[in-house]
């Protein structure tokens, strides 16, 4: 993945972001820069959680262990991002409306390119 498409998503999520702050309840984003710093955040916390514990308990996996991981990541976030402040049932509602976002805009979809290389 280029450069150019990793910019691309952040600014995707954070733009996600916003909407899920003005959607939510217990959900606020002070900004787009904060909502931005928030994204990136919330990859970084995902792929650590990802490294620990595999796929299966991704935040990117779609289920039930995936959308409260999912919670919990966003629920953390705020403790590393001023400006950005989610309670427990906002974190909850979040991952819930993000992942149905995530249903129309995969954020975390390559743009186009093969999710596995042998597939080409």
């Amino acid at each position: 993945m280029t450069f150019m498409r990793h910019v691309i998503r952040f600014i995707v999520a954070a733009v996600v972001l916003m909407f899920v702050g003005f959607l939510v309840p217990g959900f606020s984003v002070n900004s787009f820069w904060t909502a931005l710093l928030a994204a990136v955040v919330i990859a970084v916390i995902g792929w650590i959680v990802e490294s620990l514990f595999g796929e299966r308990i991704s935040p990117y996996n779609r289920g039930i262990v995936g959308f409260l991981v999912s919670a919990v990541v966003i629920y953390i976030t705020q403790y590393f991002v001023a400006g950005f402040r989610v309670t427990i049932l906002g974190a909850l509602l979040a991952s819930l409306v993000i992942g149905i976002i995530d249903l129309f805009i995969p954020i975390k979809n390559n743009l186009g390119e093969p999710r596995n290389r042998q597939e080409t």
